[in-house]
């Protein structure tokens, strides 16, 4: 865990920072940078682990996204996928158990585990990843904030998946811009998304 005596603000957007850094690592094939990125986000949101609980469970997050690679492999050509229907009915359970893994871990309803994946799967061939995105998300950011209530809204509009994981999909965008500029808004824009996570370990209201 990292030293309290930083405010909520900083550790925030040293966890964005992280988090950017693992997505990234990811692309340049960078497997131990990866988990040392997602093993610092989540030993930072998920307060309930301890250090070696959260690389676990950041390692499982790597599992996964290295299986996705290689789900993928046979179907993309220099980042084309070539035979979208194909790779769509391909077996992408090697991609969901080490998800499944990081639920139990974490102490998360394992559907995330399906949800992460069909986004996945969705955001690579084509067509409406959005939704099992928010959906996995909400499951995420539930398990950090300790309340299976989020998000919890006062006024008239109450559906939809709330604040935080849509600002986890607004970063997906802009990482795949794949741009410096785009790299510093997707940091801006989930500094505020641990912020809520690390104010509701001190308890304040989400």
């Amino acid at each position: 865990m990292e030293p309290t005596d930083r405010s909520v603000g900083e550790r925030a957007r040293r966890a964005a920072i992280q988090v950017c850094k693992g997505y990234r690592a990811h692309d340049d094939r960078a497997r131990s940078a990866a988990v040392d990125a997602f093993a610092f986000v989540d030993d930072a949101q998920f307060e309930h682990l301890d250090a070696a609980e959260a690389r676990s469970a950041a390692t499982a997050l790597v599992d996964a996204l290295w299986a996705k690679d290689d789900v993928e492999g046979s179907f993309v050509s220099d980042g084309v996928v070539e035979r979208p229907a194909a790779l769509s009915a391909a077996e992408w359970d090697d991609v969901e158990s080490p998800l499944r893994r990081r639920a139990r871990i974490v102490g998360m309803d394992e559907a995330y585990g399906r949800l992460t994946t069909e986004s996945w799967k969705r955001h690579k061939v084509g067509g409406e990843y959005s939704r099992p995105a928010l959906e996995a998300q909400r499951i995420e950011v539930a398990a950090a904030i300790g309340t299976e209530e989020y998000p919890t809204k006062d006024r008239a509009g109450r559906s939809g998946f709330g604040e935080l994981p849509a600002r986890y999909l607004v970063a997906i965008e802009l990482h795949d811009d794949r741009n410096n500029r785009s790299s510093d808004r997707a940091i801006d824009v989930m500094t505020p998304y641990f912020e809520t996570i690390l104010a509701a370990h001190e308890g304040d209201d989400v």
